[in-house]
């Protein structure tokens, strides 16, 4: 038997495996199902690209993205695996001869959508491989696809459960960063992986820090916290395609190179755009959740979210996308009010049945418990995907820890105004009435007269909006999408009404000349540079000359910088300074086919 150590330092270039990846290799070369839940830049591929070399025949791996597909075939011949891929964006011949060199043993990986797998032309070719017992495996990558309660769901996923029938004896593994419980348990039932070894890894991604703040001026939140983070690449995400636009135009106004992706935009510009974003260094992306599942690019070091997503799952999985090197990252987001409004009014204006529509409130109320936490967001985080961690020490409520005030009495104010008008307003009208401000539409109704108006003239607007945000993440009050986001009472309100329970909230960020503390020390400190700062000064040079020598590679062979080498190697390179070919070998992310290749010229280079 082929030793799985041996391929990993030979052809990946890499000393040893990292947490289960050794265990779920020997479980899958010994022929057993699989699934897989390790966090983004854990190092999935690794688990099913190593036993289809090693195992006789060819592995088939289904991958949902074109892009995807071809940025991991492209990583592979780099190592010198006998890989290819087979999507829609081929011609007939292209695809003729990669199905003529599978049925030559050829290849030993192939990449196929799921469309295409079960075309009964792919089916029949993958019968022709069983009957001369050619195939190695099937690898069932991004498998949360295939769950309806999950925000990634593919319909062509679910046709997936046709392997297990067809092919009961080809071993199958189903991979994926991001699944909770409920997800979980689909997953399984519907891959018909009742049987399989469930191999769970910690969800923590320490190189990531999170941050929430409070939306003030969401533009100039974000032009502030970009302000460290020129020259970099990294995901802003909107809600709404016309954000998405209006958003990646300001920032190229002010001076960063962004681009803008979603559903709406011609297939060509969403691919000559992503092409950008792979292939360029310091792109930022502007996009709707249309855009990131797979994307592997390697130094994206922030992700930003202008508008809330639909859940910690979802939240999860998109900000996965910094920081994959293992490098320092950080996901930021904005959220106000109004988020919390319009999810509930889209929750229950969709058709969804009830319930699928009671799984997605709790997701959203798990969420909005997540922004409105005291507590450490990591340590919440993982709980969510059951597991226990104590505090991170590297996100925002750890860093800058949040002030608890009693809120009593301001919810009750809140509460009652909600009561007096009817229940019939949303949060702004409310607190134009609360801080006494007779507007058009407080005088059309009368509202001046009544006894709050005024009563909350204690607190700013930043402050009243705070305290109706935590009610709603607390179930306190509801809003009610048949009447335009208007405030009702919930049971849970009753007690605090009636003073029979304190309540405590977090108070608002202090804010200094409309930054916040936080944002203020960090400019002042200087935040990361896209040039990692644990290089030594003396090394810089090296590093970026190692990098424009990568990128004119990639740019002549027409593939991602990073499917050549990652920035990480690149700074061993310049920390280490091989002076032969034997030495190039023992640096991390460098096997045998990249120093037949590159060997050469990197040593020149160094030298």
């Amino acid at each position: 038997m082929p030793d799985p150590l041996d391929t990993l330092r030979r052809v990946f270039g890499y000393p040893s495996f990292r947490g289960p990846q050794a265990e779920i290799i020997e479980h899958m070369m010994a022929g057993g199902d699989a699934l897989v839940l390790m966090p983004t830049g854990g190092g999935k591929s690794l688990c099913y690209q190593i036993p289809a070399m090693l195992r006789q025949g060819v592995g088939v791996v289904v991958s949902p993205l074109i892009a995807l597909m071809q940025d991991q075939v492209d990583a592979l011949l780099q190592a010198g695996v006998r890989a290819a891929f087979l999507n829609s964006s081929q011609d007939f011949a292209t695809a003729s001869e990669i199905e003529r060199r599978l049925r030559t043993d050829e290849l030993d990986l192939i990449y196929v959508a799921p469309e295409r797998l079960l075309t009964e032309r792919f089916l029949g070719l993958m019968d022709h491989l069983l009957d001369r017992q050619r195939l190695a495996l099937f690898a069932i990558d991004e498998a949360h696809c295939v769950s309806q309660w999950g925000h990634d769901f593919r319909p062509e996923y679910i046709q997936l459960s046709a392997l297990h029938q067809r092919y009961p004896s080809v071993p199958r593994i189903a991979l994926t960063a991001t699944a909770d419980r409920l997800t979980q348990q689909e997953i399984i039932s519907r891959l018909g992986l009742d049987a399989a070894r469930v191999f769970i890894s910690s969800f923590d991604r320490p190189n990531i820090r999170y941050t929430v703040v409070e939306r003030d001026n969401p533009r100039r939140q974000l032009l502030d916290f970009l302000t460290g983070y020129r020259g970099a690449a990294g995901i802003v995400y909107c809600l709404s395609r016309k954000k998405v636009d209006e958003t990646a135009a300001w920032l190229n106004e002010q001076g960063i190179s962004a681009l803008p992706y979603h559903a709406g935009l011609d297939a060509a510009v969403r691919q000559r755009h992503q092409q950008r974003f792979l292939r360029e260094d310091g792109i930022v992306m502007v996009a709707t959740i249309a855009f990131g599942m797979g994307i592997d690019k390697p130094d994206v070091r922030f992700v930003a979210h202008l508008d809330l997503p639909k859940s910690l799952e979802a939240y999860y999985q998109e900000t996965g996308r910094a920081g994959r090197d293992g490098e320092a990252a950080e996901a930021w987001m904005t959220y106000g009010l109004n988020d919390v409004v319009i999810h509930r009014m889209r929750i229950e204006e969709s058709t969804a049945g009830d319930e699928q529509k009671r799984v997605e409130r709790s997701k959203l109320d798990a969420l909005l418990a997540w922004c409105e936490t005291v507590a450490c967001r990591r340590a919440l985080l993982l709980r969510y995907f059951s597991e226990e961690a104590g505090a991170c020490g590297n996100c925002d409520t750890c860093l800058e820890p949040p002030e608890l005030w009693d809120g009593t009495i301001a919810a009750q104010k809140a509460m009652s105004a909600c009561l007096r008008t009817g229940q019939r307003f949303g949060a702004g009208h409310l607190i134009d009435i609360l801080r006494g401000k007779a507007t058009e539409k407080v005088q059309q109704f009368g509202h001046e007269n009544l006894p709050t108006f005024g009563a909350g003239a204690e607190l700013d607007d930043a402050s009243w909006r705070s305290v109706f945000r935590q009610l709603l993440a607390g179930g306190l009050l509801h809003a009610d999408a048949q009447a335009f986001g208007a405030l009702r009472l919930m049971d849970a309100a009753r007690p605090v009404l009636k003073g029979e329970t304190a309540l405590a909230l977090r108070k608002p960020a202090a804010r200094v000349r409309g930054k916040s503390r936080r944002t203020q020390e960090l400019a002042l400190a200087g935040r990361r540079s896209a040039v990692d700062t644990t290089l030594a000064d003396a090394d810089v040079p090296l590093f970026e000359a190692l990098r424009a020598w990568r990128t004119d590679l990639a740019r002549e062979q027409g593939v991602p910088a990073y499917v050549i080498l990652h920035d990480k190697t690149l700074r061993e390179l310049a920390a280490r300074r091989p002076a032969g070919l034997e030495e190039l070998l023992g640096v991390p992310g460098i096997g045998q086919a990249k120093v037949d290749r590159y060997g050469e010229a990197l040593l020149r280079l160094m030298a």
